[in-house]
């Protein structure tokens, strides 16, 4: 009888303990976004895309970390010199590209002890051969704040 009652205990406590280790394992935990960071991230993407926009290259270039990882779904891994080296080709252009953020689709998220992801999706417009030509494209950024100032490391670029 001590027996029975022993593995019946036992039985209950293995099975209290792996229903509060289910219910735990599920519980999602998601690191808050404060108003102050997401407001802080979508001024530094105005700034970035005012620069690029207006092509101020000195600004536009010290908005990213030297060690910049750019990965696009078309032209795969490129690094700062080359991903400036197309900027530069780009801004001497005939036509001007400009970039707009879609209303509604900003999304920032906290990376603890390093800085922010910004999610979105944008539009990019030039005029060529007298047609508007829009495309809409969606991206990852990964802002690191260093010393107070906020620098883009990785992005990710897709849906081209």
């Amino acid at each position: 009888m001590k027996n029975i009652i022993l593995s019946r205990f036992t039985i209950l406590i293995i099975t209290i303990f792996y229903f509060h280790s289910f219910a735990y394992a599920q519980e999602k935990k998601v690191a808050e976004t404060s108003h102050e960071l997401y407001a802080e991230i979508a001024h530094m993407d105005s700034v970035m895309f005012d620069a690029f926009n207006t092509q101020n290259m000195p600004v536009f270039k010290s908005l990213f970390t030297t060690d910049l990882e750019w990965y696009q779904d078309n032209d795969g891994l490129i690094l700062y010199e080359t991903v400036f080296k197309n900027f530069e080709t780009n801004f001497h252009r005939e036509y001007k590209l400009t970039r707009t953020l879609v209303p509604g689709s900003l999304e920032v998220h906290p990376i603890k002890d390093f800085g922010a992801i910004e999610i979105g999706t944008h539009q990019f417009r030039h005029i060529e051969n007298g047609k508007e030509e829009i495309g809409t494209f969606k991206f990852v950024m990964i802002w690191q704040k260093k010393d107070g100032n906020w620098k883009i490391s990785r992005v990710i670029s897709y849906d081209h």
